[in-house]
């Protein structure tokens, strides 16, 4: 059996799928990540001569597509958001950003140099790769399709989108920190002032101003170019998505800045250009389409690893560790950082539940141990795959039934919750001088697809 033949063959049935099984599944306690994730365990169990899909073997592939996967996604994450940058506005995801994750890495990090007995290097990789959630395989916790209503969407799917757009790129600078541990030591003064200098300042500054740039010019010359040729906005190529992506990410690569907080600066960017023009909903789709089938490609490939030996390096401690950040320690970290953030008690509960772990963990990981020697990588990948595993099953499985209570429960409760948290604290005149600005919107807003779109519950 020719084996470019069979992987012909394998992609094909994938791409058909994934066309169909959004609609399918629609409204169902099963996602489209889960399917996959099954299907590639089974193809891979068969005996057609597939290679071992293992991480651990092909590092440097691993890393190309699952970037390729992040800045595609991240891409289509900025595109879809409404809300216009806001400090109250966006209260929600800086709470996200600035508290639960740094208290995530923390904590995770502890677990593994105490409980799981890694070097200090290692357990803080571990940390930092398992921080981020995931624009790639949450669609079904994020809002739907760009429209032209700045406050469309609700509190939940606003905050886990958004937060999946920044933290991917804000995980950065703790992977650097773990790559200079185990270079250097963990001596503080062999690396940490160029760390906070090069690593947090620089290149954070320089991709969020980079990409706002670019995504400014991008702006001009979609919209408002004085020449209808070169407007390209009224020729609806939907491929340009790709340029804005790869362009935004490889400019400010090439000058060190982080390329995945350039892509989706870029794409807010390019929104706020011409905020309610139809032209997004075709950049949108077109990236949307695309990450699908990267997600399939993904999913396939790590359904393949974990029935050809992934997780065969894992411990029990190291069970735990993966168990724990899913069940106790997003879900503990996520609800601190809301106290007081817009929204209803049961809101901040959904958003900390569903920090979905997936694809950015396995190109941290790819990326550090392909640039820095770290002792137990097997157990390293093992652990993270776990994690991931369990979060695509888990948040699979939850995401449908539990959006659906909250949205029966916010449209029986329209009224402002007694227990609202957040009374009092919507708007100021610096967000567009409209005190309703920062009230979560009722769960009538466009949080589930259209009925041609894949799921968006």
């Amino acid at each position: 059996m020719d084996l470019s033949d069979t992987a012909y063959a394998l992609i094909g049935i994938g791409a058909l799928l994934a066309g169909i099984l959004p609609r399918v599944l629609e409204r169902r306690p099963l996602s489209m990540p889960i399917a996959f994730l099954g299907l590639g365990m089974v193809v891979f169990l068969l005996p057609l001569g597939l290679p071992e899909p293992s991480p651990l073997t092909y590092a440097g592939i691993t890393t190309q597509l699952t970037e390729i996967g992040v800045i595609v996604a991240l891409m289509g994450a900025g595109l879809k958001i409404d809300r216009p940058f806001g400090r109250r506005r966006w209260s929600s995801t800086w709470r996200l950003l600035a508290v639960a994750m740094p208290l995530c890495i923390a904590a995770v990090a502890v677990l593994g140099g105490w409980w799981l007995g890694l070097a200090p290097a290692a357990a803080l990789l571990l940390a930092a790769v398992l921080a981020p959630t995931d624009p790639v395989l949450a669609s079904d916790v994020q809002v739907g399709e760009p429209t032209d209503v700045e406050d469309s969407e609700d509190e939940v799917r606003f905050a886990l989108t958004s937060e999946a757009g920044l933290n991917d790129g804000l995980a950065f600078p703790f992977v650097y920190a773990a790559i200079a541990i185990a270079g250097v030591g963990l001596a503080p003064g062999d690396w940490l002032a160029e760390w906070l200098t090069v690593d947090v300042g620089y290149r954070i500054v320089l991709g969020v101003a980079g990409g706002v740039l670019v995504g400014w010019l991008l702006g001009k010359l979609f919209f408002r170019v004085r020449s209808e040729h070169l407007r390209l906005a009224r020729h609806s190529e939907g491929f340009l998505a790709l340029a804005a992506t790869f362009l935004s990410y490889g400019l400010v690569e090439l000058v060190g800045g982080y390329g995945f907080l350039a892509v989706f600066a870029t794409a807010r960017a390019i929104r706020a250009a011409e905020r309610s023009h139809e032209y997004h909903q075709v950049l949108h789709n077109f990236a949307e389409q695309v990450e699908r089938l990267l997600t399939v490609l993904l999913l396939l490939l790590l359904g393949g690893a974990v029935v050809t030996g992934l997780l065969a390096p894992l411990t029990w401690p190291a069970v735990v560790v993966a168990l724990a950040l899913i069940f106790v320690i997003r879900p503990l970290t996520g609800r601190l950082a809301l106290i007081g953030a817009p929204g209803r008690p049961a809101e901040h509960w959904v958003i900390a539940l569903f920090g979905i772990r997936g694809v950015g963990t396995f190109y941290y990981l790819g990326y550090a141990t392909t640039h820095a020697y770290f002792p137990q990588t097997d157990l390293l990948w093992a652990t993270a795959g776990l994690a991931v595993v369990v979060s695509v099953v888990v948040h699979g499985v939850a995401a449908t039934p539990v959006m659906q209570f909250l949205d029966r429960r916010l449209d029986r409760t329209g009224a402002p919750d007694p227990d609202d948290e957040s009374a009092g604290d919507h708007g100021s005149a610096e967000d567009n001088g409209s005190a309703s600005d920062d009230a979560s919107p009722g769960p009538e807003s466009r949080g589930a697809a259209a009925p041609d779109g894949p799921a968006r519950v």
